[in-house]
């Protein structure tokens, strides 16, 4: 195996895509909420989180990124949402001596109370939604510079009295192409199924095939991360599912401070709301790091929506 060279890597990471889009539709999906982006870096990358590194939040978009993790790292976020919606996320990476790094992550939403009306109207109270996901990953190295990993995750929703559970697996592939200038690699997330259905039909999970690539430009202090996602969404050509993507740029603009800008294509023309779509798409942020915490900041523009904050702070343990 060591003699893999990189065009068989890349051919297996391109035949993964291919064989998920030919054999896994995608409509009306259940646990949406699993799309979310958890973490502020994450936003202010504008989602294009694919070929992240040495980050615990990798769990959740490629596996393989656990792989990455050079200590035990912590992280814990929270989201204020529009309609006060409130969300959050944990993440926790280590290494098992002998076996390789293991994650776990948690990943939550609260849609706050609602109220309860009988049929002629009367007030009947309120009731309650939320949702949550819980993950157990692991990722190693296969052969040189090309790591994996695999996700096992349980999701459990809630509708007032309501209530559905579902289990799902992930894959991730990671290649160092070129040290240190490119990194390359796809996922597959969310593939799994409705154990108790909300009524009596089950419904498909959000299944994304994505790939994506970090690149380390040469003299400039900065990495450009872009992602392709959503690939087993249906569409007319496969030129289509390229409108899905996400690019995001992350500067260090000091020893300790990075400053991140970030696009996302499908968000805008989501948003674009009569001749214009504002800021919709665009995002910022930035973080600030030492040897023993971070704590950082993503700003999601919405448009004429409005605009969604998100804070976290992570924790380096040797």
């Amino acid at each position: 195996m060591k003699n893999l060279n990189s065009k068989k890597i890349i051919g297996t990471i391109v035949l993964l895509v291919t064989l998920s889009i030919s054999v896994f539709g995608q409509g009306n999906t259940v646990y949406e909420f699993l799309r979310n982006e958890p973490s502020a870096r994450v936003a202010a990358l504008g989602g294009s989180f694919l070929m992240a590194s040495d980050d615990p939040n990798t769990i959740f978009y490629n596996p393989a990124g656990i792989a990455t993790l050079s200590s035990t790292k912590l992280s814990i976020g929270f989201m204020k949402h529009l309609l006060d919606i409130n969300a959050g996320f944990l993440s926790y990476g280590m290494e098992l001596k002998d076996i390789g790094m293991i994650g776990a992550g948690v990943k939550y939403i609260n849609y706050g109370d609602f109220k309860r009306t009988g049929e002629e109207g009367q007030d009947l109270g309120t009731f309650k939604a939320g949702e949550f996901a819980f993950i157990l990953g692991y990722g190693a190295e296969l052969i040189e510079n090309l790591n994996y990993g695999v996700n096992a995750k349980f999701i459990y929703s809630s509708i007032a009295e309501v209530n559905s559970s579902g289990a799902a697996l992930d894959f991730g592939l990671s290649y160092f192409a070129i040290p240190r200038m490119l990194h390359v690699g796809a996922s597959v997330t969310n593939l799994g199924t409705q154990f108790d259905p909300y009524m009596n039909t089950r419904e498909k999970l959000p299944l994304d095939v994505a790939v994506g690539a970090a690149v380390y430009p040469e003299h400039l202090p900065a990495i450009v991360f872009i992602d392709f996602h959503k690939l087993t969404e249906s569409e007319q050509n496969f030129i289509d599912h390229l409108k899905h993507f996400s690019i995001g740029v992350e500067f260090l603009a000091s020893p300790n401070f990075q400053l991140r800008v970030g696009y996302n294509n499908e968000r805008r023309q989501e948003l674009e709301l009569g001749q214009t779509a504002g800021m919709a798409g665009f995002s910022v942020g930035g973080g600030f790091f030492n040897d023993m915490y971070n704590v950082d900041y993503g700003f999601t523009s919405l448009g004429k929506i409005g605009a969604i904050h998100r804070i976290n702070i992570g924790f380096r343990f040797e």
